[in-house]
């Protein structure tokens, strides 16, 4: 009985490959075994700049018209900015919760036969602490927003694809700034 599904749907598929249909390119129709039918969107491959049947994120969130498409590049454009301000967050709070500090000296050779010596510094974070717990949450919401971003960017899209990248653009001139750089004066490699 399954061998008989099976050869079924697939001269089916066959058929209906060859017939022509009023559907447009990017919608298939299809059959399941119990009648029902199904219409499944079709992405587009190369970039456009469409404002219709445009999918974002969910099954039901399609945008159709130039007003929703400047909706969602604006949520979009703040999506992207929300994301790299919560890197940098996150590397801020990393820094303020660094406990266990050790400072570990060791002799180097220097110039002209001289010793110097460098010193390291070593932090850690204890793993059943506030801190550490906040740390993982925000770097789950990260995970999730950098994976939205990838499969809005995956729309080929040009505005969304714009959006996204203006508003990392942005968020990284906002608040990148804020970073700290160590720069160790005894670094001797380059």
């Amino acid at each position: 009985a399954f061998l008989n599904l099976s050869v079924i749907k697939m001269s089916h598929h066959m058929n209906s490959s060859t017939l022509p249909t009023s559907h447009p390119p990017e919608h298939h129709h299809s059959t399941t075994a119990s009648g029902h039918s199904h219409d499944m969107m079709m992405m587009a491959m190369t970039f456009h700049f469409s404002c219709e049947n445009v999918p974002l994120l969910f099954s039901g969130l399609t945008i159709n018209s130039p007003g929703e498409m400047a909706g969602a590049f604006v949520a979009v454009f703040f999506l992207a900015m929300f994301y790299e301000g919560l890197k940098i967050a996150r590397e801020c709070l990393l820094r303020k919760s660094q406990v266990s500090i050790r400072y570990n000296s060791m002799p180097v050779p220097g110039p002209n036969g001289t010793i110097l010596m460098e010193t390291h510094k070593t932090v850690g974070q204890q793993m059943l602490s506030f801190p550490h717990l906040l740390q993982t949450v925000l770097h789950i919401i990260q995970v999730v927003v950098s994976y939205f971003l990838m499969l809005i960017f995956m729309t080929y899209n040009g505005y969304l694809c714009i959006a996204v990248a203006a508003g990392a653009g942005t968020g990284y001139f906002f608040f990148s700034w804020k970073k700290a750089v160590v720069v160790d004066i005894t670094e001797h490699c380059h």
